[in-house]
């Protein structure tokens, strides 16, 4: 069976960002907060390209009862909480220094079209590192997000 072009296309962009990311996390915490059993997942993401800067992601699973009651089977919300703090002493990589910043990790939130993503953007007139967590969605943008700034010595 052959996938039509637009689905391999995404499938693949999705594949390269997924490939294209170092950073690895750590789940160090996991609070229920309903009876349908949903949870709000914490994770520790060091840094790659920053030594001695570790971030702290926030953000909501739903439940498998959840999914069924709700239909969305394959989608979670787009909120998140992000902290990022000194850790050691802070050694810059060779980071993107452009206005753009530079992808830290991504995590799919859905099937295909949904990632939570935490960008890092350099202030260099204010000597900091901007962390920036946010919902990319192919078909629409998300408003959602969360901010985290550590002060360079």
């Amino acid at each position: 069976m052959r996938l039509p072009t637009t689905v391999t296309a995404l499938l693949s962009l999705a594949t390269l960002s997924l490939t294209t990311l170092p950073a690895t996390a750590d789940v160090v915490g996991k609070v229920g907060v309903d009876w349908v059993g949903n949870d709000i997942i914490v994770e520790a993401i060091p840094d790659p390209k920053v030594q001695g800067v570790t971030c702290h992601l926030a953000y909501f699973d739903r439940s498998l009862i959840d999914r069924l009651s709700q239909g969305n089977w394959f989608e979670d919300p787009s909120y998140s909480a992000v902290d990022c703090t000194r850790t050691g002493p802070i050694t810059l990589g060779d980071i993107d220094k452009g206005r753009d910043g530079e992808a830290v990790f991504s995590e799919g939130r859905s099937l295909i079209f949904k990632s939570l993503k935490l960008t890092r953007i350099y202030d260099a007139k204010n000597n900091a590192l901007i962390y920036l967590a946010h919902a990319s969605e192919v078909t629409q943008g998300s408003g959602k997000m969360s901010l985290s700034v550590v002060p360079l010595p």
